[in-house]
């Protein structure tokens, strides 16, 4: 049996990702500690939208059968042209889809995926949890790193890895290349009783609405319990924003231009929260020594491909995959993993602002190309549009006996 280092692996950051490379390490044999700065372990938000990739994830890391427990599997993926109410294309994700790919598609409430990493993390001894630790810088020496929190404590491992979020502390050293990009778009999120969602609406699908500047998603979450909801919409805002309150007069302001089957679905909205969406460029500058960044801290995206969870929990994976290659050698598995690492996501951030402007939100010409362009695709075309992210992960198969549930 491979000796592991006896001082721990130090995670900066205790949510989806973190954890997912918590939970990766330990079962590669790695003992863990994972320093989260919020004083109770949980996730802001509701909806994630799982591609197959992110079920390729899970069944690495022996939470599949837990992960899939929980999910709603949608039937398609529907694009709404917002000012028409017509269909633009219809992506179909059921049985041919899943034969192409391995794994379904599917929906799920962001603090129940959470849950279940939580719970499996909970359940290893190989893994610490700890809140109320606020990572806010680090120093290397010999043959491991400390991670100096805000309290005053030094705690010492072996790696540490930030997976501590859009604002990373870690990143402000790694990489030193300043705060995120304010995008200037604004998102509205909100969840619906299904009894409350407009009956000709509750479609078994995660559904987009593009319109001018502005776009609406909704799909079913919680078993059928609500729909997801999130609107966003071109206001410029100047300053990022993150959680705060707001009336359904200020969300609609932005919608006054749809069609008003659009708007009912706003209309039904309530307790809204807004975000101002900020993202980053790619880079490179991913690991210093012993350090390494995950998940937003690494590449933050916008949600136009709904990849962000999904990237962070395939970092997990492929982390640990290399660190087990690798165990008396750090350094090099983390140059492994960003080497493995930085050209996907890199993608996938650039791609999602291209998806922003060229699906979401174009206007006029724009947009009837849009029409045009989509609206023709055969199924297997759109298969095969979307295999780069869904069917060629580089996580290589997933081993025998992975698909081990958490305990729950």
């Amino acid at each position: 049996m491979t000796t592991r280092p006896e001082k721990p692996i130090l995670i900066a950051g205790g949510g989806i990702g973190g954890l997912a490379a918590a939970l990766g390490l330990a079962r590669a044999g790695f003992t863990v500690t994972v320093l989260e700065r919020a004083a109770v372990l949980g996730e802001i938000g509701a909806g994630i939208q799982l591609g197959p990739n992110a079920f390729q994830a899970f069944d690495h890391l022996g939470i599949g059968d837990a992960a899939r427990a929980m999910a709603v599997y949608v039937d398609q993926l529907r694009l709404m042209d917002a000012l028409t109410a017509e269909d633009i294309a219809v992506i179909d994700v059921t049985e041919p889809f899943r034969k192409r790919f391995g794994n379904p598609y599917a929906v799920v409430h962001r603090g129940d995926l959470h849950g279940v990493f939580l719970r499996a993390c909970e359940a290893s001894p190989r893994i610490t949890l700890r809140t109320g630790c606020a990572v806010m810088d680090y120093r290397q020496e010999g043959t491991g790193v400390t991670a100096l929190l805000q309290s005053g404590e030094a705690v010492e491992g072996s790696v540490l890895i930030g997976a501590d979020g859009l604002w990373s502390r870690i990143r402000a050293r790694v990489a030193g290349d300043g705060p995120p990009r304010v995008t200037g778009h604004t998102t509205y999120r909100s969840v619906i009783p299904t009894e409350q969602m407009p009956e000709n609406l509750r479609w078994n699908a995660a559904t987009l609405w593009a319109g001018p500047k502005c776009h609406i998603v909704h799909y079913p979450l919680s078993g059928w319990k609500q729909f997801n909801l999130v609107v966003t919409y071109h206001n410029d805002a100047p300053e990022p924003v993150a959680g705060q309150p707001v009336e359904e007069e200020e969300v609609m302001r932005g919608f006054q231009h749809v069609h008003p089957l659009a708007q009912s679905i706003i209309r039904h909205g309530r307790d809204w929260k807004l975000w101002v969406l900020c993202d980053r460029d790619p880079t490179e500058s991913w690991v210093d020594g012993r350090v390494a960044l995950l998940g937003d801290a690494a590449h933050p995206t916008l949600q136009y491909l709904a990849q962000g969870a999904c990237m962070a929990m395939e970092d997990g994976v492929c982390l640990a995959q290399e660190m087990a290659a690798h165990p008396g050698a750090a350094e090099t598995a983390l140059e492994n993993y960003r080497r493995r690492r930085v050209l996907r996501t890199a993608r996938v951030q650039l791609q999602s602002r291209a998806v922003g402007d060229h699906i979401y939100h174009p206007a006029g010409a724009h947009a009837a190309l849009r029409n045009s362009v989509m609206g023709a695709k055969t199924r297997e075309q759109w298969y095969d549009a979307i295999d780069w992210l869904y069917g060629q992960t580089g996580l290589g198969d997933v081993p025998a006996g992975a698909r081990v549930a958490a305990e729950v």
